[in-house]
């Protein structure tokens, strides 16, 4: 088998290609994330479409080509979720049996008891909300009383949000890892989130010193595999947040945008360095899938797909890139929640055979499984290798 020196997996947070089997059990009726930004004018993704994105097994929108040059495969997902911690875990090797808990009323009396104990402060709100509209309700009480925005959403998060005038960010942090500390067991959510803001009434806007604070990995993941082997884990984005820092020997922090992203990213092709750089884009999710702005998704997809033939010409012969996503957030469906959807998976590389359509795989997990394989390093997981079916034979 091949050996590889660099593997670059790229997640386009929420870039989901269809509904799964049990979508309604996630509360989503017809959904595709795909479809729906590939019928704006906006989208254009020359290189994707030449890798074969729309040559995989369900995908009904756009142009397959006659000879896609990476390998593809949709994969399901197995976790009992749609979010980004349970989506990221599983690419990694984790299925996740139970959900992370929710709260569409709010979190229960004990648990905001507790918190504002910990703070030594009140806290508003304390229900779902949309992030910006939030400081928008309560910013001026937060401003008057001291009391500390507390908020959540669909997901598994619980997300405070305060002034950066009144409360200083690292202290807004401190708060956030209290938060995280009393969070665990019955209702250990994903993610504890710092919403730090500025601005006066009505003009509050949200700052860029947002910080996840996640539940420690609950399995074993490719990054501790390959940790184990002594190579290089290097997480761009969220990505060190999402695995709560846990086997990752690099953080390039989070991105201002998801052009920030690949430039840190193209940056990296430069270094030398044997392992995995793991990448998340978030804007695809953040900005425009919870948003339901279809063409400003498209045209992040769009500009993306130019930061990627940069890429592709600065690959090496010993490198191989993953291109894949953690669930899906369908700007043409109702409401602002995640969607349950299939992923794609676009695997390139000068070793890698091209045109190998790899059918539908049961879990995101068989990415792990194949970046520990490529390694030689062994990791425990439900997710299975393909490394064999797409590596060219010397």
């Amino acid at each position: 088998m091949k050996k590889f020196k660099r593997a670059f997996i790229i997640v386009l947070d929420s870039y989901g290609i269809g509904q799964e089997p049990d979508a309604a059990d996630f509360g989503d009726g017809i959904c595709n994330t795909l479809k729906s930004i590939a019928a704006s004018r906006e989208y254009d993704t020359p290189n994707m479409r030449n890798m074969g994105l729309f040559n995989i097994d369900g995908v009904d929108c756009g142009e397959a080509v006659d000879a896609p040059t990476a390998s593809f495969a949709r994969l399901r997902e197995m976790s009992k979720g749609k979010d980004t911690t349970i989506g990221h875990w599983e690419i990694a090797g984790i299925v996740s049996e139970r959900p992370l808990p929710t709260y569409p009323d709010g979190f229960p009396a004990e648990v905001i008891e507790k918190i504002e104990n910990a703070f030594g402060r009140k806290v508003l709100c304390n229900k779902p909300y949309s992030g910006t509209k939030v400081i928008h309700d309560y910013g001026q009480e937060h401003e008057k009383t001291g009391a500390l925005i507390v908020y959540t959403s669909a997901d598994s998060v619980f997300q405070i949000a305060a002034h950066e005038d009144h409360v200083p960010v690292e202290k807004l942090y401190e708060y956030c890892r209290i938060a995280r500390d009393i969070l665990q067991g019955e209702h250990g959510v994903g993610r504890v989130i710092a919403r730090p803001f500025l601005g006066s009434y009505p003009d509050y806007e949200r700052t860029p010193r947002r910080h996840d604070f996640s539940l420690d990995p609950t399995g074993d993941t490719m990054m501790d595999a390959l940790q184990r082997k002594g190579l290089a884990t290097i997480g761009v984005g969220k990505i060190s947040d999402i695995f709560a820092g846990r086997s990752i020997s690099r953080s390039l922090g989070v991105n201002k945008d998801n052009v920030d992203g690949m430039e840190k990213t193209l940056r990296i092709m430069d270094e030398d360095f044997t392992g995995l750089c793991f990448v998340n884009l978030v804007d695809f999710d953040m900005q425009y899938g919870h948003r339901r702005d279809i063409d400003g998704y498209a045209r992040a997809a769009t500009v993306f797909d130019r930061q990627l033939g940069e890429f592709l010409k600065k690959m090496r012969e010993d490198d191989v890139l993953m291109i894949t996503a953690d669930h899906g957030c369908d700007p043409g469906a109702p409401g602002t929640d995640h969607t349950r959807e299939y992923i794609p998976l676009l695997v390139y590389g000068q070793h890698i055979k091209a045109g190998v359509n790899l059918g539908t795989y049961p879990t995101f997990a068989m990415i792990g499984a194949t970046i520990s394989e490529m390694f030689d390093a062994d990791l425990r997981t439900k997710g299975e290798s393909f490394l064999a079916r797409i590596t060219k034979q010397p």
